[in-house]
């Protein structure tokens, strides 16, 4: 049985609650020892880039910033969808610490044979 988690996220900051979801479930797995990846598709690959990640969604809600900088330190990943990533002509230079523009091919090796846990938001 495998221990991995992959959080699917294709939401950005016009949702900022699923956003900040999607990231307590990942830094929830990154901070127990799991190996964990996101996937950031459509807007979502714009959280891949530095300085984006930011603000608060709501009332007692932990900053972005602070679960990105958690999810960092817990070893976390990211793979940024190419096609959705080259699409918005957004700068490879500008990605943030743990982030890759990589493809389902390369998430489906990330997982290998014993499977993942997933969440899509």
């Amino acid at each position: 049985m495998t221990n991995k988690a992959v959080i699917s996220l294709t939401t950005g900051l016009e949702d900022p609650e699923k956003v900040t979801v999607a990231f307590l479930v990942a830094v929830g797995a990154a901070e127990t020892g799991r190996p964990t990846l996101m996937f950031l598709t459509k807007e979502a690959v714009r959280l891949g880039l530095d300085g984006t990640a930011v603000g608060v969604a709501c009332d007692g809600c932990p900053p972005l910033a602070e679960l990105v900088k958690r999810y960092q330190a817990a070893g976390g990943e990211y793979f940024v969808c190419p096609i959705c990533f080259h699409a918005k002509h957004l700068d490879e230079q500008a990605l943030i610490a743990g982030a890759a523009v990589k493809g389902t091919v390369p998430m489906w090796e990330w997982i290998g044979d014993e499977g993942a846990t997933t969440f899509s938001y």
